[in-house]
């Protein structure tokens, strides 16, 4: 009898458990929906808001490029109109780094099409945004992983090699303001309790990979007007933080925007590492377009993988 009793009471216990749903609260002028599991875990709602809108992990994974040894399979396609690869490259490099200074050596490359132009440079606008980000022809110094003042990253750039430095930042850093870009204003701060009526946001707790993660989903709401979707620039993004840590461990996230004279719509997908005590981009995979006015449009795809990283 008191086996079956036993028996019984585990099975309401589950039964219970299985009846449990999300619920929704209100933080800083935003719903939230709550998994249960975040409910009985007692998880401070505007504080962990909070913490992602302050978060610096993620492109601080970036910044660290700059300064480690580490080798990278480099996969770039660009695309017609027609949606058939019109150049790409298929490359392993080594970037070997001392002090402030880093160089990127070519071990292995494959191009087809018209990937390069005459010069040798990249003749395309995703190949060079890829190119400023994992390599450099000659050595370069100057370099830090320091995340700083955003905006002294552009001050003495410009034309397009100050729109890369716009877009590295918005791909690599979302959700913080992006100086520059036209007509784009405050609409990438979607942590701002002014956008709080443009997305949904949810909090779960989940397995990743054999450790605890926190999971936050924050997505454009259904149903907008047309002038509250021209303020969304960020439309998905899905962030995993380790649970001890509060590191960035994965995203995804796609953008869209619009503004006549620039315009882009991208997706991608990040995993961060972590070894010797620095994070970095292990897997990054990109796939977008992009056009301004004086360069046309354009569709590309790329996959980066970082492996054999060491510090000096």
């Amino acid at each position: 009898m008191k086996c079956y009793a036993f028996l019984f009471s585990v099975l309401m216990a589950l039964s219970l458990y299985g009846q449990e749903k999300d619920s929704v609260v209100q933080s800083g002028g935003r719903l939230v929906t709550l998994t249960p599991v975040i409910i009985r875990s007692g998880t401070n709602v505007p504080g962990f808001i909070k913490r992602v809108g302050d978060d610096t992990t993620f492109y601080k994974a970036f910044k660290n490029l700059r300064v480690l040894n580490y080798r990278t399979l480099n996969d770039v396609r660009m695309f017609d109109r027609k949606g058939k690869v019109a150049a790409s490259l298929n490359s392993k490099t080594r970037q070997w780094s001392s002090g402030t200074c880093r160089v990127t050596i070519t071990e292995q490359e494959n191009i087809t099409g018209d990937y390069y132009d005459a010069q040798g440079d990249p003749n395309y606008y995703t190949a060079q945004l890829y190119a400023s980000l994992f390599f450099s022809k000659d050595t370069v110094c100057g370099q830090t992983n320091t995340v700083g003042d955003l905006k002294l990253n552009i001050r003495d750039k410009k034309g397009i090699e100050k729109r890369k430095e716009q877009l590295k930042m918005l791909f690599f850093n979302p959700g913080k303001d992006i100086p520059g870009i036209p007509l784009m204003g405050r609409k990438v701060q979607v942590f701002d309790q002014q956008h709080s009526d443009l997305y949904d946001f949810s909090i779960d707790l989940q397995e990743y990979k054999g450790k605890t993660a926190y999971v936050f989903r924050l997505k454009m709401k259904e149903g907008l007007s047309f002038f509250k979707k021209d303020e969304v620039v960020i439309d998905e993004m899905t962030t995993w933080f380790d649970y001890d840590s509060f590191e960035v461990i994965e995203r995804d996230y796609t953008m869209s925007y619009n503004a006549g004279v620039y315009r882009f719509n991208v997706a991608m997908h990040v995993e961060i590492d972590k070894k010797n005590g620095y994070l970095y981009p292990k897997l990054i995979r990109y796939d977008g377009s992009w056009g301004v006015v004086v360069k046309g449009s354009e569709r590309g795809l790329f996959t980066a993988t970082v492996y054999d990283l060491s510090v000096n």
